[in-house]
C-alpha cells in the first residue's frame, strides 16, 4: 500500500462527495472505495455490519470496526463473506468490480480513498485512528433540501437518536427538534439534518485545521482551480489526465440535472446545476429553509448566496 495516508471524502449525502471522490481518484494514484459505512455496503468490502445511517465511531465503540477498516485500507477483500451474500446477478457484478478495485489498489500501491458521507460524524476518528486525510464537502442548505425533495428521500432521524454516544458528544442540543419533527415533513428533515451535520463540522474544522472544507458551489464555478488546490493539499499529482477528467465532468454540454435513473452520475453542467434549487423550490420553501438553518448557514453562506 502507498506509504502516504489514505483519504476520506465526507459531508452530508447529496453534497457532492461522489463527484469529489471520483475526481480525486481520476489520476490513478488513489483507489476509490464507495461508502463502507452505508447500511447496504457489501461484506466483501467491509466485513462488519453497520446498524445506523451516519454511524458515529469513537474510542468507546470502535470494537470490530477498527480492525475491519484497517483490513479495508490494506485492500483485503473478503471473498467468503461476499460469496455467501450473493443474491442476484447484480451482486455478482458488484463483487467483480470491488474485487478488481482492491486487487488493483494493492498491486499498484494506490492510496485508499473512502468516499462516505455517512462517516461525517466520525471524521476525527478516521483521522486519528486510521491516519486519514479528511476532505469535507458542504452544499447550500436549499440545494441540499431541494435534492432530497426531488428524489423524495426522507431521512429517519431515529438513526441519530438511537446512537447514545453521538447524542452525548454532539447532538444533545438538537434532541428536542429531533423528537418533535413530523416524520412526513421532508424539507424540515433536510434543514435539521443539514444544521446538525454542519454545526458539528464547524467544530471539527476549528479543532482540526488540517481538514479540508470545500463548498460544492466553489468547485462548480471553477472546478479546475478548485481541484488543483485539493490535489496540492493532499499530495496528489495534478496531471493533464486529471484536468481532462474534471473538464469532462463539468462541461457545459453535460445535463443540467442528474437523472433519477442514475443519481450518482458525475457528468453535469456544473455551473447550471448551481441554481437548480431556485427552480425546484418555491419562494416560500426557500424562505422556510433559510429560517430553519439561520443559526448555522451564515457560517458557510452569506446573504448574497440566497
Amino acid at each position: 500500500m502507498d506509504s502516504r495516508p489514505p483519504i476520506l471524502v465526507t459531508g452530508a449525502h447529496r453534497s457532492g462527495t461522489t463527484w469529489v471522490g471520483k475526481m480525486l481518484a481520476a489520476g490513478g494514484q488513489a483507489a476509490y472505495i464507495s461508502e463502507p459505512l452505508n447500511l447496504w455496503h457489501r461484506p466483501g468490502v467491509l466485513r462488519v455490519a453497520v446498524q445506523h445511517w451516519y454511524t458515529y465511531l469513537c474510542d468507546e465503540n470502535e470494537g470490530a470496526y477498527l480492525p475491519a477498516l484497517r483490513e479495508l485500507l490494506a485492500f483485503r477483500y473478503h471473498w467468503g463473506a461476499e460469496m455467501r451474500a450473493l443474491r442476484s446477478p447484480r451482486d455478482v457484478l458488484r463483487m467483480g468490480r470491488d474485487a478488481w478495485i482492491f486487487l488493483n489498489g494493492r498491486l499498484r500501491r494506490r492510496r485508499p480513498l473512502l468516499k462516505d458521507p455517512f462517516a461525517v460524524f466520525s471524521a476525527p476518528w478516521f483521522a486519528r485512528r486510521l491516519g486519514c486525510q479528511v476532505v469535507i464537502t458542504v452544499r447550500h442548505p436549499a440545494g441540499f433540501a431541494s435534492s432530497l425533495k426531488r428524489l423524495q428521500w426522507p431521512f429517519d432521524l431515529r438513526h441519530l437518536l438511537d446512537q447514545p454516544l453521538l447524542m452525548r458528544d454532539h447532538l444533545e442540543p438538537f434532541r428536542a427538534d429531533l423528537e418533535r419533527l413530523a416524520p412526513d415533513d421532508l424539507l424540515a428533515q433536510a434543514a435539521l439534518l443539514w444544521r446538525m451535520i454542519y454545526h458539528v463540522v464547524d467544530g471539527y474544522c476549528t479543532q482540526h485545521p488540517d481538514f479540508r472544507l470545500v463548498r460544492h458551489e466553489d468547485l462548480s464555478l471553477d472546478p479546475v482551480a478548485g481541484y488543483r488546490q485539493l490535489y496540492a493539499d493532499l499530495g496528489l499529482d495534478f496531471t493533464p489526465r486529471v484536468e481532462a477528467a474534471i473538464l469532462r465532468s463539468s462541461a457545459s454540454e453535460n445535463p443540467r440535472e442528474v437523472s433519477r435513473a442514475n443519481i450518482y452520475a458525475v457528468r453535469l453542467n456544473s455551473r447550471a446545476n448551481l441554481d437548480n434549487w431556485k427552480k425546484r423550490l418555491s419562494a416560500e420553501e426557500i424562505a422556510r429553509i433559510r429560517k430553519l438553518t439561520a443559526d448555522i448557514a451564515p457560517r458557510y453562506y452569506p446573504d448574497s448566496d440566497w
